[in-house]
């Protein structure tokens, strides 16, 4: 294990060569209060990543970014706990811009897609004690240099995009300028502080094949309201907020 100290958020970016998951080790130093807010955990392979609703994660040893972030929120309420989705996306969103001249959007929750590719994945992990969330692990898998991926899987790096080859910790460090960023505007202005999220939205204005409750229907984007519900607009002009339990986007 390397213990090299962050540009940007928190005091303390640890990175190993090789772990099962990066949050599965965040939440080890939590339960044992050997990590504090700000904590960056880095694998450079990671043999059981996982993403949304239990679906793996894959990367490729030394391409790709893997890591998660360990974060103490004050006075967050368990309601509002979609901010952290929202920090993180934005983030992740503005470190793939800072690279590619593509356009890049969000996939409610947090995916994040070039055209209509995707480039990386965001699994956040909250322990809520009461009506707050006290603690928080933020995992992000970033495609970086890996050229070799799954065509199945609709998916696309920084390398694929531009034909270049980038230095992971360079991009590890631009990511945590972001999320510092993102990360002091919420604490200032909390939900005010967040409305570019909506602007990227991916299918926002655009009709678009979903599913709500196992039924096909057409629906656009509108919006994302606090407790990370999707606002859509239904065709016969109906709106209304769905979570993820009801309302998925029709497979590609």
């Amino acid at each position: 294990m390397e213990v090299l100290k962050s540009s940007s958020f928190g005091d303390h970016l640890l990175t190993f060569e090789e772990l099962d998951s990066t949050n599965k080790t965040a939440a080890e130093l939590l339960s044992l209060s050997k990590a504090d807010h700000g904590t960056v955990i880095l694998a450079n392979s990671q043999r059981d990543g996982r993403g949304q609703r239990g679906a793996s994660w894959t990367s490729s040893a030394g391409q790709d970014i893997t890591l998660s972030l360990i974060l103490k929120p004050k006075a967050l309420r368990a309601d509002a706990q979609f901010a952290l989705s929202k920090v993180t996306a934005l983030a992740v969103s503005d470190t793939v811009r800072a690279y590619v001249n593509e356009e890049v959007r969000i996939k409610w929750p947090n995916d994040i897609l070039i055209d209509r590719k995707k480039i990386s994945g965001i699994l956040i992990k909250n322990e809520i004690v009461g009506e707050l969330v006290m603690a928080s692990i933020i995992g992000v898998g970033l495609n970086v240099n890996n050229t070799h991926l799954d065509p199945d899987h609709v998916a696309t790096s920084l390398a694929l995009e531009t034909g270049k080859k980038f230095d992971r910790m360079e991009v590890t460090r631009h990511l945590l300028d972001r999320f510092q960023h993102w990360w002091d505007k919420w604490n200032g202005a909390r939900e005010e502080g967040l409305v570019s999220y909506s602007d990227r939205l991916w299918t926002r204005g655009r009709w678009v094949d979903m599913t709500l409750d196992g039924e096909p229907i057409k629906a656009r984007t509108m919006d994302v309201d606090e407790h990370g519900k999707l606002i859509m607009e239904r065709e016969d002009g109906t709106v209304a907020a769905y979570g993820l339990d009801r309302l998925r986007f029709a497979k590609r």
